[in-house]
């Protein structure tokens, strides 16, 4: 279920448990704070977050107040966030979000995704995230949101999250190229990257073009990996067009395969930063390394 995140709409969803399955999720206490945000409610900030907020978006300053002074910014703007899919693993969030009036963000539509840790008392700690413009024309003919968004297979969760950091070291990082077909089904992949057609000769075929402009991604390090059921999201650092990028990348599975892939590249920036926290510091725990543990 799509929601656009008010504070109207985050009381809404608290009382119908739509962005919760059970009382001990924090996936409530992330939606009541992103609706603040975009309300411009300070007192439900203050309430929802630490004071010492850590900010990892390079051009927002770190702390609480600092990011409420910035919030007059998003009022002008009229930005509105529209959330399309939510995910826990642990004491973290992390969302695929469609972001409109968004020019201080550096588009009119942007989209996202987003990571919230809330810490032990149960307050908003921190904030990682990737934001690239919505692309009107896709190769697959799909969009960069649309799809399954319901979790299932929670069993699977860290099966899941070891298949796709198989995918992204052994394909993606050069370990093993060849073993694709390991990971992805040769049956029915669903792709949403704008310039890559469905299915493994959308791949083969995005990879040649890449290859022969001189211009592949190059992925270099896994910094985080999270999961729900059938949805992993991984955090990865690399190089594509000349820059140093985040590599956000949401897969989907099912029955051991990857079958569906959503992503957001953003180039890490070296100047004009609002804070010297770096995009991919923080992550304590939630490496490759955790995986099953």
């Amino acid at each position: 279920m799509k929601k656009t995140l008010t504070a109207a709409a985050a009381t809404a969803l608290l009382a119908t448990g739509a962005l919760a399955d059970d009382t001990a999720s924090i996936k409530p206490i992330v939606g009541a704070f992103l609706g603040a945000v975009l309300q411009g409610d300070v007192d439900t900030m203050r309430e929802l977050a630490n004071p010492d907020y850590i900010q990892h978006n390079p051009f927002i300053p770190t702390g609480l107040e600092p990011f409420i002074e910035l919030l007059p910014v998003l009022q002008e703007a009229g930005t509105t966030a529209e959330n399309i899919r939510m995910f826990e693993d642990g004491n973290y969030v992390f969302m695929h979000n469609i972001w409109r009036n968004a020019a201080p963000f550096g588009a009119d539509t942007m989209v996202s995704f987003d990571i919230i840790r809330v810490d032990e008392n149960g307050k908003v700690a921190e904030h990682w995230g990737a934001l690239q413009p919505l692309a009107t024309e896709i190769a697959s003919g799909r969009s960069q949101t649309d799809g399954p968004t319901e979790v299932t297979d929670l069993d699977r969760t860290e099966a899941n999250k070891a298949l796709a950091v198989a995918l992204v070291q052994d394909v993606l990082m050069g370990r093993d190229p060849a073993r694709i077909t390991d990971y992805i089904s040769a049956e029915s992949y669903a792709q949403h990257n704008p310039m890559i057609a469905d299915g493994l000769d959308g791949i083969v075929a995005a990879v040649e073009q890449l290859t022969a402009q001189g211009n592949m991604f190059q992925y270099t390090e896994i910094h985080a990996v999270l999961g729900e059921g059938n949805f992993v999201l991984t955090v990865s650092e690399g190089q594509w067009n000349g820059t140093t990028n985040a590599f956000y990348d949401l897969f989907r599975m099912e029955d051991g395969m990857i079958v569906e892939h959503w992503d957001v590249i953003q180039p890490v920036p070296t100047e004009g930063l609002a804070n010297d926290n770096g995009m991919f510091t923080g992550f304590d725990g939630v490496g490759p390394d955790s995986i099953g543990q």
